[in-house]
């Protein structure tokens, strides 16, 4: 009988974290964050919230936008001498519109084993109940804040493939105003905000529709929106 060997722990794992309800993560990611050296995490206050909630105390040092470049020899240096470490974003899959992209080159680099596990990404459920089209897509995450912002507007307008834009509550008016005027206010969007929680609300039509309704009603949560592509 043969028996296949179960493969090292890599020393880097990417650990999906739920995008809403704490009851969203795998039982592997569970054992993951429970029996690694130290946890890497884009806010450790957000992330002491979920450890609390499954019982989990493994250590957590932050990891984030501005300080990835300073820790980058430091943590890797750690991982070389047999340490295990894994990588959460405060929500969703880490690299993902989120940091960790240098510390996995620089893992690669150095030969350490990295995995990234399955789970939550906001954009997929976000995009299944559009009501868009999901045979063929293009996700865009955040768009630039000021250089090249317009630039990437224009280019998506021409854009034949279905759109997923993240957006954050204070600049979803600006978005949605800019997108109505390049790609026109007839284009069909959904809206989609505060995935798999009590609140969470899918807004549908187009732009000119949704623009009118958060122009009077205040923009709250963290906003997925999706966008038709032109006809081929």
């Amino acid at each position: 009988m043969e028996v296949s060997a179960t493969p090292p722990q890599a020393a880097l794992t990417l650990v999906p974290t739920p995008v809403g309800n704490m009851d969203d993560i795998t039982l592997r990611a569970l054992r993951i964050l429970a029996s690694v050296d130290f946890i890497l995490a884009e806010d450790t206050r957000t992330t002491s919230i979920l450890l609390k909630h499954h019982g989990i105390q493994t250590r957590m040092f932050a990891y984030h936008k501005f300080n990835e470049q300073r820790n980058l020899q430091l943590l890797t240096d750690r991982l070389e001498t047999g340490h295990t470490a894994a990588l959460v974003s405060d929500a969703g899959t880490p690299c993902i519109s989120d940091p960790g992209h240098l510390l996995v080159l620089e893992c690669i680099r150095r030969g350490l084993r990295v995995e990234c596990l399955p789970g939550p990404t906001a954009f997929v459920p976000a995009l299944a109940i559009s009501g868009l089209p999901t045979d063929a897509f293009v996700f865009e995450g955040f768009l630039p804040h000021k250089k090249g912002r317009q630039t990437r507007i224009t280019l998506l307008s021409r854009e034949t493939r279905t759109i997923i834009l993240y957006e954050s509550p204070h600049r979803l008016v600006k978005t949605l105003d800019q997108l109505s005027f390049s790609f026109g206010a007839d284009r069909p969007a959904a809206v989609v905000r505060e995935l798999s929680k009590w609140h969470e609300e899918t807004l549908r039509g187009t732009l000119c529709d949704l623009l009118s309704h958060f122009r009077t009603t205040p923009p709250k949560g963290e906003f997925v929106l999706i966008l038709s592509g032109i006809p081929c």
